[in-house]
């Protein structure tokens, strides 16, 4: 995938083999800490597998200044009216938050921007643009309605987000729409999902400041077991009374309160309402065993997989568990030649009934590390990078290097690298590197809604003889789905999901698009991001050899210190004639887009490039939406450059634990390991090929 591609440092490098074993590639997942993601528990939502939710946050106390922006729009929140004071309601309580911004986002978004990952947010991704600024729009719209008339009545109003027919995607609208914006709530009617204002939510607003009414019902929200919330310290015994009626009247079946007495900075006591779950509260049933778990039930595992694929060892977990592969969440795919570590979830699994098949799993190439039981799904914003350990093996000059020894090379090599950085390309197994059918080829088909093409493409077999093979093979010569599927062993459920639907409603344009239908989004839509990431890829080399590490008139920027209220479109320049001239930005600031229905292009021959190239795969005319396989693809922008962290590395003979001195260096007998850190979304095989000035 690479042969053609460009480098950004201009060292000569070296020659070797990596991946030799898999223990000579090994890849643990970095982790936010644990008192971050306890954090974070309240605020975040399912994610859908491989697919990312760009997460919002409340903004900051409004400063105060007059709105500029037309009415119906936000402009520094949902919000510009004048909000009642807390301390009029009660003493000594101030302080006011509003609901973000439609174009909010956290720093942890800039960081996602930054990092390449491919996935808009949940509204927009199930929704569509236009209709998640309806949502923000009436959601800024009562909240205006709210502040203006004291009385109104948060039911008066509401705004349908359409039929959501898809179960899932009800419940991550639902979630979304209750963490992103508390003072609203969802409720289904015959498949079509309204939104109206929470009356309780305002009801609190009259008692307490807006952040605990805020912060209050996304702990209501995410019910996560033996949790607590409190109420800031209120000396005011009556208007304590009126809090513990207000919660006990309308969530007294699910929540106690208690006050208790608390000490401030000054050592004064006071007393404060703290809110908790009934025992009773919590669903529970009856196991096989006669125990007594939850219903929803979720168990955490660190997976370490060799020689395997991330998929191919959850389709292995799924088939044994009993559960389906939707069942797992995960933070990123991990590479299938190495020995990999990362964070992993389960639903509707035990800890011991994941114990239990340690030893089954261990045949297949995995181990299970670290059970224990956990409260929701991973998503992707928890995913903090990837550190890698890596032997480099047969070191050798290049066959036109004769001018300096090897150990200057890679001495050379690694602070040309440390300092410049690397061209973040998309590594070659993002698709499928070596296989007859690449994943991009199958994204594009999907892309051009040509559904028997794909359906084709994805059981085109290797050159192999084995059941995956032959059922494959077998298939694409007889269109005997039924046939196909009793071939095929019972790991392989994605395969398996795609045959019963094909045998049910036939192999023909309807019966291949339900067929894509019956597999999860997060890999229908995997397919389609591999070729966006190719389009990346050639894109980033077309940069880079028509203008190299100038910065030009027409190239987009990314600008860090734009703020926070607006839109990812909106913190990525386009960058002017005088700008140019007076080198403002460097390369490091450059993105590239990848392709998608919401994004800006290259006002240069690079944005010419995308036009020309997407018309050469006849998707000039391509909306990036394909209605019939729920698949939506905004876009997002992607740095052509990124640095490495924490690069180490030293030189070790053939023989295990012994170093090489300095006059002591053969070139047949050596290995190179190193070790560095990487953000997400970076392949460690392209650092190395800028590293070595090779490909692999």
């Amino acid at each position: 995938m690479l042969l053609s591609f460009s480098y950004v440092t201009d060292h000569v490098g070296f020659s070797g083999t990596i991946k030799n074993s898999p223990s000579d590639f090994i890849v643990t997942e970095i982790e936010m800490p644990q008192h971050a993601l306890r954090d974070i528990r309240a605020e975040s939502l399912h994610k859908n597998s491989e697919a990312l939710t760009e997460q919002s946050s409340l903004c900051l106390q409004q400063p105060k200044k007059l709105r500029t922006e037309p009415a119906g729009l936000c402009a520094e929140g949902c919000g510009g009216g004048s909000v009642p004071s807390p301390s009029e309601r009660h003493p000594g309580r101030a302080g006011s938050e509003c609901s973000a911004s439609p174009n909010e986002t956290r720093r942890e978004g800039d960081a996602e921007l930054e990092s390449g990952l491919e996935e808009d947010s949940v509204f927009e991704s199930l929704l569509g643009k236009p209709k998640s600024e309806l949502l923000h729009k009436f959601a800024c719209h009562l909240k205006d309605v709210w502040d203006s008339e004291s009385n109104a009545d948060p039911s008066t109003e509401e705004f349908s987000l359409g039929p959501v027919l898809d179960k899932k995607n009800r419940a991550d609208l639902h979630s979304a729409v209750r963490q992103k914006f508390p003072f609203l709530i969802t409720v289904t009617k015959d498949n079509e999902m309204i939104v109206k204002g929470n009356a309780d939510y305002r009801e609190l607003c009259q008692l307490v400041t807006e952040k605990e009414t805020s912060d209050f019902f996304k702990f209501l929200d995410a019910k996560v077991e033996n949790s607590t919330f409190s109420f800031e310290p209120d000396g005011n015994k009556e208007h304590r009374k009126v809090v513990h009626h207000f919660i006990n009247r309308r969530f007294g079946k699910l929540l106690e309160t208690k006050s208790f007495t608390v000490t401030d900075v000054n050592d004064q006591s006071n007393m404060s309402i703290t809110v908790r779950f009934r025992e009773k509260s919590w669903p529970r049933k009856r196991s096989g065993g006669g125990f007594q778990e939850k219903q929803d039930l979720y168990t955490a595992f660190t997976l370490q997989k060799e020689n395997l694929e991330t998929l191919e060892a959850i389709g292995f977990l799924a088939a044994e568990l009993g559960v389906l592969p939707s069942d797992f969440s995960y933070t990123g795919i991990k590479d299938k030649k190495a020995i990999t570590y990362q964070p992993m979830v389960v639903k509707k699994v035990t800890p011991e009934r994941l114990k239990e098949i340690g030893s089954k799993m261990e045949k297949k190439g995995m181990r299970i590390h670290n059970i224990h039981s956990t409260f929701q799904h991973l998503r992707l914003g928890q995913l903090k990078g990837n550190h890698f350990d890596i032997v480099v093996r047969d070191l050798k000059r290049h066959s036109d290097d004769s001018s300096a020894d090897l150990k200057d090379r890679i001495s050379e090599a690694m602070e040309n690298v440390k300092t410049k950085g690397f061209v973040n390309y998309y590594g070659p197994q993002r698709f499928g590197q070596g296989q007859n059918v690449q994943t991009d080829q199958i994204g594009l088909a999907l892309l051009n809604e040509k559904m028997v093409k794909a359906v084709k493409l994805f059981f085109t077999p290797e050159d192999t003889d084995d059941p995956v093979n032959n059922a494959k093979r077998y298939f694409l010569q007889t269109e005997d789905a039924k046939g196909a599927l009793t071939m095929l062993p019972e790991f392989k459920v994605r395969e398996k999901m795609l045959l019963r639907a094909l045998n049910r409603y036939g192999v023909n344009h309807e019966g291949c698009a339900k067929g894509w239908l019956s597999i999860p989004h997060s890999m229908r839509i995997f397919y389609v991001h591999a070729y966006c990431s190719k389009i990346w890829n050639e894109a980033a080399s077309y940069r880079l050899k028509i203008y190299g590490s100038q910065v030009v008139e027409g190239d987009l920027v990314f600008l860090e210190e734009s703020g926070e209220n607006i839109s990812l479109n909106d913190k990525v320049h386009v960058v002017t004639a005088p700008e140019e001239s007076a080198n403002k930005y460097s390369i490091n600031q450059v993105v590239l887009p990848m392709v998608g229905h919401s994004i800006k292009y290259p006002n240069n021959k690079v944005g010419q490039w995308y036009h020309e190239r997407l018309s050469k795969d006849e998707l000039q005319m391509c909306k990036f939406r394909v209605p019939s396989l729920q698949l939506n693809i905004p876009g997002c922008y992607r740095p052509i450059l990124k640095n490495v962290q924490n690069l180490s590395y030293f030189l070790e003979g053939s023989e295990k634990g012994i170093e090489i001195e300095d006059n002591d260096l053969s070139e047949s007998k050596i290995a190179l390991h190193i070790s560095f850190d990487l953000d997400p979304s970076c392949y460690a095989t392209v650092c190395l090929r800028e590293i070595m000035k090779c490909d692999f």
